[in-house]
């Protein structure tokens, strides 16, 4: 079947349909996927369009609220997925992040859309690889939505979480990814009242006694390479449960490599389960393509932001097999 390429005015005549949708995003949610799933929610049933959310994974306590009070959870029973005439992805390069619910809904998904460069496509799909968020491209449905009248405002929740989404994958506007139509963007949020230092505060400054447990712990696994261009950090399972530490609280330790002074490439490798499968996050602080790394493991991304899983016999077989795809395409 041939996966069509939708402009912003084809999604919108898709998404204009009153047919109850269900919005799924990827495993394992950041704000960018949440933020833009909630915002959409929101949109479509400010149109009278019966809309909820599904991810294969609950949404961690720091984004919840994101949710607005508005659902209690996001793993939904397999008969409410079920009563849904069609889904929407969002924020989903590849059917394999959909992760469990990809098989629940792949026969009623009529658009995915997303900002990554790379990935697979599994519906027609609205992509734009130059948006830094997918809340981008949501606040822009948001506008074309309004221009046509379909609504005739839209609601602050929208904003906040948009605001979100965009700050999330941009770490509050300080990567590479930033661009005048994000600024802009984001100023148009600011000007409806969004309270762009509470969700930043909220995303950034508000953390658990677990997340800064695992950062420590982090900190303990660093492991410099390539004279200090490469660097690492690894969280194995069984370090993970003895500290009683859940998968969410491990989002951050990506920052203890990726902040230090010289790195070009940092990447954190995790343990989900007892299980030898390792997932895998890379970012680059100069310019390498750290998704052409991943992607030579099987996963892809974004240019200085992309992950991957791999498997190996350990945690540290799985950090010498990334360390030599890195040194393969770059220090060889």
């Amino acid at each position: 079947m041939t996966m069509r390429t939708l402009d912003l005015s084809g999604l919108c005549d898709i998404l204009t349909e009153p047919r109850p949708t269900l919005i799924v995003f990827h495993a394992r949610p950041d704000a960018d996927a949440v933020g833009s799933a909630f915002a959409l929610r929101a949109l479509l049933r400010a149109a009278a369009i019966e809309a909820d959310c599904a991810c294969a994974d609950e949404v961690p306590e720091r984004l919840r609220f994101l949710m607005g009070n508005v659902q209690s959870t996001v793993c939904l029973p397999p008969e409410a997925i079920a009563s849904y005439e069609r889904a929407v992805s969002v924020d989903a390069a590849s059917p394999s992040q959909l992760g469990s619910l990809y098989e629940a809904v792949k026969d009623r998904l009529v658009a995915m859309i997303d900002h990554h460069e790379s990935g697979v496509r599994y519906a027609d799909a609205f992509v734009d690889p130059h948006a830094a968020a997918t809340g981008e491209l949501i606040f822009d449905i948001s506008e074309e939505l309004l221009r046509r009248g379909v609504l005739s405002h839209v609601g602050g929740e929208v904003y906040t979480a948009l605001y979100a989404a965009i700050s999330s994958d941009t770490g509050a506007f300080r990567y590479a990814n930033v661009t005048p139509k994000t600024l802009r963007t984001v100023a148009r949020l600011l000007e409806q009242g969004v309270d762009g230092a509470d969700i930043n505060h909220r995303l950034y400054e508000s953390k658990s006694i677990e997340q800064l447990t695992a950062e420590r712990e982090a900190a303990a696994t660093l492991v410099l390479a390539e004279g200090g261009r490469v660097a690492s950090v690894a969280f194995s399972y069984e370090r993970k449960t003895a500290l009683g530490l859940l998968d969410e609280h491990l989002e951050t330790v990506i920052d203890i490599p990726r902040t230090l002074h010289g790195v070009q490439i940092a990447f954190a490798v995790r343990q989900p389960t007892a299980e030898p499968h390792f997932r895998v996050s890379m970012r680059a602080n100069v310019d390498l393509d750290v998704a052409a790394i991943c992607a030579s493991l099987g996963g892809g991304g974004h240019r200085r932001a992309a992950g991957c899983g791999i498997e190996a016999h350990d945690i540290e077989d799985a950090r010498r097999i990334v360390t030599e795809a890195i040194r393969k395409q770059y220090f060889r």
